[in-house]
């Protein structure tokens, strides 16, 4: 019977824990934002922003964000790098609007750290709420676009996309009635394209792109390095809606920028070429995304040494790359130094999610090319460190006992994975419920290894849990239906189960590979073979024969395409 392999960091189906990350407004978002005033009222009352035409000097600048300049548990350099609105000292120093409108998103970004969402969600809606009144009135200015935007970027940080939709369209109604030499009109549009993209609207979000970019040249011209911050955004909406080829186009468009203003070792250039360097590797092109990653290294490594933490995360990309071109040995060799780098320059808290995926990476090379024990003290010590932080019951715990209890497993140490297996189970059942699709994952690793254990009889039970549980999730012709008849085929044959009842469940597995992968499929051959025994022990030899000439058909087939 095939052993069911968790060893890739998977997550649960049907089973989330939601870790939606904050969207912490970046240091230019924010000097963008204080451009407009906010005044604070007695503590009982929500805060109120008040929209006064105020003259703007709007100057862009490309911040230069990289992995090295951001803290533990931020969004790494692939992600963005930003305009933002910069004043004159003497203009921000006599701005005590600008102080008081900071205030206002430091009050929301803490009500967010501490759990506040709701507080958050009524303080912003009350704004909105006051613009809106600004807007019925007729009055649809710059200054209304942009506190639309301060606001919407507010609801981002909660989570509330739905509302952001809303506050976009109300947006887009405003920013089309503006001429383009309006002040802060391409801040605004590129944080439009940004929202957009994020709720996948990517024809609205490459239309103000496109806006952006165009009123930044007539201002700045066509080589101005200010134009990375577009050229990264539509990189990114292009590669999400699956348009690769454009998507390169931009990150090219942002490193000959970056190259011909900064030099071809600028620390500016990480965040293009790791998205460059990425989408390459997504699109099987390792040896290409090699030389992105390396330059990426390059740069860490000269600017902060080999031993920053930095450093350590290039080092982590080039192991995937390594990974991708079949060369493990130096793929090993580079997850080791990244997490030692990282570990020791305490660049990242251990239980950060990035360091945990590493592991979980490197443990599954280490198991690959039979360093089993090496790949066992990974995977234990992502458990240990999931307790520390989260506790002895967390259900993040479960992807890291599945995944030892599956190493463990391959050694043939059944005892020690059972006991993971029913740890996992209890707490899975005990957050979810006895009937909840997502308790089926541990709970059939569980009757396999009772199988080994031949402990069958339980093993059976399990089984038989999980077809019901994933009959009503699923549908009875569903392939997580197949797998778990598959096993309980095995474990009732050992029992010693009617054969006709057997090559009833054997043909409900066979009609599922046949859905879910075609009649003429490698899959099925297996499943054939079963049939044709039982067919011969019930002796239906005209079935039998049936069976056996469709066999034959498909291992002709298969090894015809082997010498090919």
């Amino acid at each position: 019977m095939a052993e069911l392999r968790y060893l890739r960091h998977f997550e649960l189906a049907g089973y989330r824990t939601n870790k939606a990350a904050l969207h912490t407004l970046s240091a230019c978002d924010q000097k963008f934002m204080t451009s407009f005033p906010v005044c604070k009222q007695n503590k009982k009352c929500n805060l109120k922003l008040y929209i006064m035409p105020i003259k703007i000097a709007a100057q862009f600048c490309v911040t230069r964000s990289s992995v090295g300049s951001l803290k533990p548990g931020e969004k790494g350099p692939q992600n963005d790098v930003c305009a933002t609105s910069s004043y004159p000292d003497d203009y921000q120093s006599s701005n005590d609007f600008e102080r008081q409108l900071q205030e206002f998103f430091d009050d929301i970004k803490r009500m967010i750290r501490m759990g506040n969402k709701n507080e958050a969600t009524d303080l912003l809606k009350a704004n909105y709420e006051m613009v809106n009144e600004r807007l019925s009135g007729g009055t649809k200015g710059v200054e209304e676009a942009a506190v639309l935007d301060i606001i919407a970027l507010g609801f981002m940080a909660v989570g509330d996309f739905n509302f952001v939709g809303s506050l976009l369209n109300v947006m887009k109604e405003v920013v089309d009635t503006l001429k383009d030499d309006a002040p802060c009109l391409d801040s605004i549009l590129m944080h439009m394209g940004s929202m957009y993209s994020t709720l996948g609207n990517f024809e609205k979000s490459l239309d103000t792109y496109h806006r952006a970019i165009y009123i930044m040249e007539r201002t700045y011209g066509k080589d101005s390095t200010f134009l990375v911050t577009p050229y990264l955004g539509m990189a990114k909406v292009y590669g999400s809606d699956g348009k690769a080829t454009k998507s390169m186009e931009m990150y090219q468009y942002a490193i000959t920028l970056l190259e011909s203003s900064r030099g071809a070792k600028s620390k500016d250039l990480v965040v293009p070429l790791l998205g460059l360097g990425n989408l390459l590797l997504k699109q099987g092109r390792a040896i290409d995304a090699e030389a992105h990653f390396t330059r990426v290294l390059n740069i860490y490594t000269s600017f902060y040494g080999q031993n920053d933490g930095r450093s350590g995360m290039a080092m982590s990309s080039l192991a995937q790359v390594k990974c991708a071109q079949g060369k493990v040995d130096d793929a090993i060799h580079l997850y080791k130094s990244a997490l030692q780098i990282i570990k020791e320059s305490n660049y990242m808290s251990p239980d950060d999610s990035i360091m945990e995926k590493m592991r979980v990476d490197l443990a599954e090379l280490l198991h690959t090319v039979g360093r089993g024990q090496e790949g066992r003290a990974l995977l234990e010590e992502c458990l240990l460190i999931t307790e520390r932080y989260k506790g002895n019951e967390h259900p993040d715990l479960v992807t890291h006992m599945m995944n030892l209890a599956t190493s463990y497993s391959q050694s043939n140490n059944y005892v020690e994975a059972e006991r993971l297996l029913r740890r996992s189970l209890k707490i899975m059942t005990k957050k979810m419920g006895t009937d909840d699709q997502s308790i089926t994952f541990p709970m059939l690793h569980l009757a396999v290894t009772l199988y080994h254990l031949k402990q069958d009889e339980e093993a059976e039970q399990f089984a038989l849990d999980v077809l019901r549980i994933r009959e009503k999730a699923f549908g009875e012709d569903s392939l997580p239906v197949g797998e778990a008849l598959d096993c309980l085929v095995s474990i009732q044959t050992r029992i010693g189960k009617d054969d006709s009842e057997l090559l009833k469940l054997l043909k409900r597995i066979l009609n599922i590979q046949e859905k879910e992968f075609g009649p003429e499929s490698d899959g099925i051959m297996v499943t054939l073979k079963k049939i044709v025994y039982y067919l011969d022990k019930l002796g239906r030899r005209d079935e039998k024969l049936l069976i056996q000439r469709r066999l034959s058909v498909l291992r002709r087939k298969f090894k015809q395409m082997v010498r090919h």
